[in-house]
């Protein structure tokens, strides 16, 4: 990754540093694998719909039971979208601001980003995981096909872990950038 000159903002609607792409040069695990999954996970929705609809057409009858797979399916390619947005720098943030702050300012808005995320989904992990483990215990099912609840709910802590560990990887490389620049730059 190259300088940043002075005058271009630290950060950007897309996180790519003025390089044209997702700044990933921190990144010790690819961001390719969040990338193949979810596109895994919304080719399986687009399918499973299409097979519901082609099936609703030709015999009038709805496969309502896939409802629950397609569910669990976005709810999965939202959290590994969100891994690879924080490995990326890509999440959501508002520019119009921080591009008119003071370098200074904007690395402290990005600490403050980082452990509030970092909070969040500490805490998603928490009751995600206590969640998960009330369904195993009471041997929860599922409404549309009985299976048990606790098969779609772990996937929710798995993914937080991610994201904990995509946004700390996020949070290493800020730190090292500045203590390589010796605090603030120009």
């Amino acid at each position: 990754m190259g300088e940043i000159p002075p005058d271009e903002p630290e950060s950007g609607a897309a996180g790519n540093h003025g390089t044209g792409g997702p700044d990933t040069g921190h990144v010790i695990v690819p961001v390719r694998i969040e990338e193949a999954l979810g596109a895994a996970a919304m080719a399986l929705i687009c399918l499973i719909s299409f097979g519901n609809v082609v099936a609703r057409y030709a015999t009038d009858v709805s496969f309502a039971f896939t409802e629950e797979y397609s569910v669990f399916l976005l709810v999965f390619m939202t959290f590994v979208g969100a891994s690879a947005a924080f490995a990326g720098n890509e999440h959501i943030r508002i520019t119009f601001f921080l591009d008119r702050m003071p370098r200074g300012l904007r690395w402290l808005c990005e600490l403050v980003t980082l452990a509030a995320t970092t909070l969040m989904f500490s805490l998603v992990l928490f009751y995600g995981a206590r969640v998960t483990y009330s369904e195993w215990y009471w041997e929860e099912t599922t409404p549309g096909l009985g299976n048990p609840s606790w098969i779609y709910t772990i996937w929710m802590p798995i993914l937080c872990v991610a994201i904990l560990l995509r946004v700390l990887g996020r949070g290493r490389a800020v730190l090292l950038r500045r203590r390589r620049d010796g605090g603030e730059r120009p």
